[in-house]
């Protein structure tokens, strides 16, 4: 059996997409692509496949993650390819590798995120953001199966700025007026804190509250590095896993000069 690791994005209007629609979506692509699927055993055999936390509903988002069992081997770039025709523009498969390592799962630690605030200043921004920064907690409240519930949304929190950089016009919104960009580093913890939550969180502390809604875009996530901050691609080990090691035969003569070498 063969497992191959994919990377695919929620863009534009696709966003508004829950994770059951894009479900749906893929396996008909795997039909129409006729990729060879293994199944499950059982009364009702389905593919195999796993989903790797999944965006909220409303959220966009470049990097998705799910893995598939295949039982012929395919090349996975090809195999790239027949997906991502198969499936609507915005829900792009755009990566691809063979897993040659266990785990994925466990290498998603951390995510991300692009908040554009339409209606708000930098100016605003960032003082909201020093705010959040410099308090220990941030209670907020998100309505669950169960009721309401407060938690902490500062501690998953490893990074939050306001973006100098000129704002980006986004094709499906307005533009018009000031934007505000903010990049949230957010590490998954339980329960998890969501970018709706960090914006509940502004809002509590500074009383930051954007006159539309909030474009929510995951940037990356991955495991996250103590040292720089970042997050790191977590296809990368599989993707080293499957370069060729340098033969024992040209270890050796890269270590050994021949004999007679330099002699007259």
């Amino acid at each position: 059996m063969q497992r191959i690791r994919l990377r695919y994005t929620k863009r534009g209007r696709l966003r508004f997409t829950s994770h059951r629609d894009f479900q749906r979506a893929f396996e008909r692509a795997l039909r129409r692509a006729e990729v060879p699927m293994a199944y499950s055993a059982g009364f009702t055999p389905h593919p195999k496949v796993s989903y790797a936390n999944a965006a909220p509903t409303g959220t966009g988002s470049e990097a998705e993650f799910l893995e598939i069992a295949l039982v012929e081997a395919r090349d996975p770039d090809k195999l790239r390819e027949l997906l991502d025709e198969s499936l609507p523009a915005g829900l792009d498969i755009i990566d691809a590798v063979e897993a040659r390592t266990s785990g994925l799962a466990d290498r998603l630690t951390a995510s991300v995120w692009e908040l554009r605030l339409e209606g708000v200043s930098q100016e605003e921004a960032a003082h909201a953001v020093s705010a959040f920064l410099a308090a220990e907690t941030v209670e907020v409240q998100r309505r669950g199966k169960n009721g309401l519930r407060t938690f902490d949304a500062r501690g998953a929190v490893a990074g939050l700025e306001v973006d100098p950089q000129p704002t980006r016009p986004q094709p499906d919104r307005p533009g018009v007026g000031p934007c505000a960009i903010l990049r949230l580093v957010v590490r998954h913890v339980t329960p998890a804190v969501r970018p709706d939550d960090v914006l509940s969180g502004l809002r509590a502390v500074a009383d930051l509250a954007p006159p539309v809604p909030a474009a929510v875009t995951r940037l990356a996530q991955g495991l996250f590095d103590e040292e720089s901050g970042t997050v790191t691609d977590p296809l990368a080990p599989d993707r080293e896993a499957d370069r060729p090691a340098p033969t024992e035969a040209a270890g050796s003569a890269a270590a050994k000069a021949p004999e007679g070498a330099g002699s007259a």
